[in-house]
């Protein structure tokens, strides 16, 4: 008999996707996903990471408030409008454990293969820089790493299981990182 464990790590290994419900029930299951890794990884972890750097005594560098405040905001937009789109037109969440049902390529999406992901780590970065740490910058820096070295691949392998070569013709005109400045036409 195998574990609930091993049932949990099977969903989140080859992803599954939503079962038919409401763009609010979507949407509401999305802002509790957004709203969890807000508060980890935009507050508890920087909050801990600005801790260490005054325990450390390491010192700050300056940028620019408000410009910091502005790739923060440019950030949030585009992920909370990438959101938005996987919600209203995928038919889900853009969680892999209760993932799109239709493959999505509508606002940011024309442009960059992940807009959330590229949103939320500005954030991140904006975060650092408005504080002026070296410590919080690194910590974005990994994180950004981890999600294309680690996070990025399997996402992919999923969608090319779900969606074939639509998604590979996607992924090969639209890059993962670097927007287009022309939209990708399906």
């Amino acid at each position: 008999m195998k574990s609930r464990f091993y049932e949990i790590w099977v969903i989140f290994r080859d992803g599954r996707q939503a079962k038919p419900a409401s763009v609010v029930v979507n949407y509401a299951k999305t802002l509790v996903q957004s709203a969890v890794m807000w508060t980890v990884f935009l507050g508890i972890i920087p909050f801990l990471g600005l801790q260490i750097e005054s325990w450390l005594q390491t010192p700050r560098f300056y940028f620019p408030d408000v410009a910091a405040i502005a790739i923060f905001i440019f950030g949030a937009t585009v992920a909370f409008l990438s959101q938005y789109v996987i919600v209203t037109r995928g038919e889900g969440t853009p969680l892999p454990i209760d993932s799109t049902r239709k493959f999505v390529v509508a606002g940011p999406y024309r442009y960059i293969r992940n807009p959330m992901a590229a949103g939320s780590l500005l954030q991140g970065y904006a975060i650092g820089l408005y504080f002026g740490s070296p410590l919080l910058l690194f910590y974005v820096y990994t994180g950004t790493l981890m999600w294309n070295y680690g996070a990025r691949p399997w996402e992919e392998k999923d969608l090319e299981a779900k969606f074939g070569e639509e998604f590979l013709r996607y992924k090969r005109k639209v890059r993962c990182w670097i927007p287009s400045i022309r939209p990708f036409k399906s």
